[in-house]
C-alpha cells in the first residue's frame, strides 16, 4: 500500500482571502479556486499543498495542528510576515528559539531558528 501526501486542509471563514494571504507569504501558486475552496501549492505539479475550505464557525481554541517553517534568516522572515499581516501570539510557549505567529484568521504557525551548522 502506498500513500501520497496530497494537502493540508485549513478551515477558513474566507478561503480565497486566507489562501491568497498564504500564497503570497510562501510564494506559492493557486491551483484551484471556487466559492468554497482555494488550493495552493509550491508549484502546479508539486505536493503537498494547502487547501483552504469554507467553514462558517470561527476558530475557538489553540490549533491542534500547525505548520513550522525554517528560514535562512529568522528575524528577517518574522519581520516580513508581520508586515504581511501576521501577528505574534502566545500559546504558552515561554522563551523559546522559535517565534509563534498567527495568520489573519488566527491559525498559529512557527518560524524556527536557523539550523546550527
Amino acid at each position: 500500500m502506498t500513500l501520497e501526501w496530497e494537502q493540508v486542509i485549513v478551515h477558513s471563514a474566507d478561503p480565497e482571502a486566507l489562501g491568497q494571504w498564504w500564497a503570497d507569504a510562501l510564494g506559492w501558486v493557486v491551483v484551484h479556486s471556487s466559492d468554497d475552496e482555494f488550493e495552493i501549492r509550491p508549484a502546479p505539479d508539486r505536493l503537498p499543498g494547502l487547501d483552504f475550505v469554507r467553514l462558517a464557525e470561527s476558530k475557538k481554541a489553540k490549533s491542534r495542528l500547525h505548520l513550522d517553517f525554517r528560514p535562512d534568516d529568522q528575524e528577517a522572515e518574522v519581520a516580513r510576515l508581520l508586515a504581511h499581516g501576521a501577528r505574534h501570539v502566545d500559546i504558552g510557549q515561554g522563551d523559546q528559539s522559535w517565534v509563534v505567529l498567527a495568520d489573519p484568521e488566527g491559525n498559529e504557525f512557527c518560524v524556527l531558528a536557523q539550523r546550527r551548522r
